[in-house]
């Protein structure tokens, strides 16, 4: 799939990728994503987003996981 909604500037945002040439960063997406349950709510604090942005953002996030092996304790803890 070709990532032609990912766009990326040195001189905006400090070159971070970004939706559409818009102040709006693939990490800003995804922790609004991780913020609103709910992608009606979500379009209407930002309806600027649309659906195609979300899925690239989330296709771009994708790419940069390493698939390598972390052991993850079976111990939870809290974090106060």
């Amino acid at each position: 799939m070709k990532l032609d909604r990912i766009t990326s500037n040195p001189s905006r945002m400090d070159g971070q990728p970004c939706i559409r040439n818009l102040r709006l960063t693939v990490r800003r997406v995804l922790e609004l994503l991780a913020t609103y349950s709910d992608r009606n709510e979500l379009h209407q604090e930002f309806p600027e987003l649309e659906d195609e942005d979300i899925q690239q953002a989330l296709i771009f996030a994708a790419s940069y996981i390493d698939d390598r092996i972390i052991e993850i304790s079976d111990r939870y803890e809290t974090v106060a």
